[in-house]
């Protein structure tokens, strides 16, 4: 397990039913697939298949007839028995054997936002039924995990159990505890990434399986309304969860991120309301981070906001829909390296850099929202606004132009010239850590492989893994772009499922060429998922392209001023104390403030380490009107970079 990180219906902006165009279109977008991918010296197109093929070596349960991963066979026939509920089926998050709630749904709706954004050109390539059977297998889990609508099932077995065994999940021993949430029991994150990969499902469905679609929507509302009436972290009720996928970044962008995918599918104003609404005291307008994953949302959340505000669809709340693309722009340019001190680092081959263990997941999900953001940006006719060289714009061009450097790098391009998707290019990793891949196929030899003897026989082998785990895109080189290729550096050689989601996404964009965007959602015609056609889902309105005053016209409210306090030398080196004060400058009280530091060599005082920068201490949990805080550090080089990460206005 790797861890970290308009109308509604067929009446909305992007719920609106595509019409089937002629195969030639599709002829026309396979050609321009083969040309854009020799231009670029990777094949895209087989890079997406073999990314969506990927999801099929993570099924649970009874495997379907269609399945192509030959080496995996049925397992979890009894999860959910003992809770009395059905909960076989699903995905295991990674190279183990727990079906994790939250990042299961957070894959879901990536997923399904791949194929609303591109596909037209998963179907040129012969792959939209393949994607839409991957979101499909996803979602009928998580209408089962869902039995009643104030109880969700987040979790089948448990990662210490699990950990302690390396075993194929069809030779399973361990337990298959399932743990639930209730209102005794509330999860608010889990609850609405659920509510979230139900209601973008929802719009993948309307026009192939409006029944089903419906069915998935019902329960999307069911799990906001939980989440929302019952607030509280699911990791305090799942405590089993805490080691592996814990929520650092609390409940609030899990709340805007449901809200944003309801109003999606739905059109509903409310769901627009609470997003407006909550835009200050959830943490949607104030938060500036710079990482997309399964933990955090709040990127997202922003792009799809933006979106919202370039189609022109919802003046009501244009005010705070420009607030929300004043972050997503932020975002953009911080990956592009123009964000600032909010700027990503770069190993020296040019990836994206957040963190030692799987930090593939977050460019993927960046090249993703990059790609994405970028049509939608060129369909309205604007650009990125980057607080650098004072407002500087950043083309969707440009955008886009780094997604791609990002997912070349992944397929070779790179100091070692290693792909790190499994199975595609020349050079990849052989030993992913992954039981089911490791391990002999049960196809192979049925002989159970016992919880030790998968440790003692083939965990420790120095060979490659017998059974070829097509598509997997692993963890990923380290800050200086160096990797080791072995099973028990899973660190980097663990793949999971969210790391492929939003790449299939960018994969298939790529594999389109120029033009290749699509500037609308759709809904999936049934001809579609069967035969795979072209659809048509172009509907780009051009709009003026605002001054970047009017685009940061909202400052943050809160500010901060260092000084250097005192000056010694110290080893013939002169070494200063510098003081930060935090000023709250709003009529509301700041909650949750995360202050960001780099460029920081010395000691640091009255602020504490979290996941996503530094924070005060505990009884310094709010900060009211009016108020400062203070924190200070020492070193002998100039000042450190510092700057507000996030905050919640209550």
């Amino acid at each position: 397990m790797a861890r970290g990180g308009g109308g509604g219906g067929a009446r909305g902006a992007l719920a609106y039913s595509m019409a089937v165009v002629l195969a030639g279109l599709a002829m026309a977008l396979a050609a321009a697939t083969q040309v854009a991918s020799a231009a670029a010296g990777h094949d895209y197109r087989q890079a997406l298949s073999k990314s969506i093929l990927y999801f099929e070596a993570q099924r649970s349960g009874r495997l379907p007839g269609s399945q192509r991963v030959a080496w995996r066979a049925d397992s979890g026939l009894l999860d959910g028995k003992a809770n009395g509920v059905d909960l076989v089926g699903g995905y295991y998050d990674a190279g183990d054997n727990v079906k994790f709630g939250l990042p299961m749904a957070f894959t879901v709706t990536m997923m399904s936002w791949s194929v609303l954004e591109y596909g037209n050109q998963m179907a040129a390539a012969g792959e939209l039924g393949h994607a839409v059977e991957a979101i499909k297998w996803g979602t009928d889990y998580l209408v089962k995990a869902h039995p009643e609508p104030n109880v969700l099932y987040g979790e089948v077995g448990d990662g210490d159990s699990d950990h302690d065994c390396w075993m194929r999940p069809e030779d399973m021993t361990t337990s298959r505890q399932a743990y639930r949430l209730d209102p005794q029991n509330p999860g608010s994150e889990l609850a609405g990434e659920t509510a979230a990969a139900m209601a973008a499902a929802s719009l993948v469905f309307r026009g192939s399986n409006p029944g089903y679609a419906n069915t998935l929507l019902q329960h999307s509302k069911q799990l906001f309304d939980f989440a929302d009436k019952y607030r509280g972290r699911y990791d305090s009720s799942i405590t089993v969860v805490r080691k592996y996928y814990a929520s650092s970044s609390g409940y609030g962008d899990e709340l805007l991120w449901a809200a944003a995918w309801l109003h999606e599918a739905t059109g509903e104003s409310r769901y627009l309301d609470y997003l407006a609404t909550n835009a200050d005291a959830l943490g949607g307008t104030g938060w500036s981070i710079n990482q997309f994953g399964w933990d955090v949302k709040y990127p997202g959340v922003q792009v799809l906001a933006a979106m919202f505000l370039l189609r022109r669809g919802n003046n009501a709340h244009a005010d705070v829909l420009r607030r929300y693309k004043q972050k997503a722009d932020l975002f953009a340019c911080s990956c592009l390296g123009r964000g600032g001190a909010n700027s990503v680092p770069r190993t020296p081959g040019g990836m994206v850099y957040h963190q030692s263990w799987n930090n593939v997941q977050f460019v993927t999900s960046a090249a993703f929202l990059l790609a994405a953001y970028a049509d939608h940006l060129a369909a309205a006719g604007q650009a990125a606004q980057c607080p650098d060289n004072g407002g500087s714009s950043a083309q969707p061009s440009e955008l886009l132009d780094f997604a791609r450097s990002q997912v070349d790098y992944i397929l070779g391009s790179n100091p070692r010239a290693t792909s790190y998707m499994v199975g595609y290019g020349a050079t990849y990793p052989r030993q992913a850590h992954h039981r089911g891949s490791s391990i002999v196929s049960v196809k192979a030899n049925p002989s159970f492989v016992s919880c030790q003897a998968g440790y003692s026989s083939w965990y420790h082998r120095g060979a490659a893994n017998p059974n070829l785990l097509d598509g997997a895109t692993v963890g990923g080189p380290d800050e200086y772009d160096n990797f080791a290729d072995e099973r028990d550096n899973y660190e980097q050689t663990e793949a999971t499922t969210y790391n492929n989601a939003p790449l299939m996404g960018v994969l298939a964009r790529l594999a389109a060429g120029h033009g290749g965007g699509r500037f609308a959602h759709h809904s999936v015609a049934a001809d579609e998922v069967s035969s795979s056609t072209a659809i048509n889902g172009a509907n780009g309105t051009s709009l003026p392209s605002p001054s970047p005053a009017s685009e940061h016209a909202s400052e943050s409210p809160i500010e901060i001023e260092q000084n250097a306090t005192a000056s010694w030398m110290e080893r013939g080196k002169t070494h200063h104390r510098y003081a930060v004060t935090v000023t709250n400058r709003s009529l509301k009280t700041v909650h949750e403030l995360h202050i960001g530091i780099s460029k920081l060599y010395g000691q640091v005082w009255g602020v504490d380490k979290a996941r996503y920068g530094y924070v005060f201490p505990s009884w310094l949990a709010s900060l009211p009107a009016g108020k400062s805080a203070s924190f200070v550090y020492v070193q002998a080089t100039p000042p450190a970079d510092v700057w507000v990460t996030g905050y919640k206005l209550l």
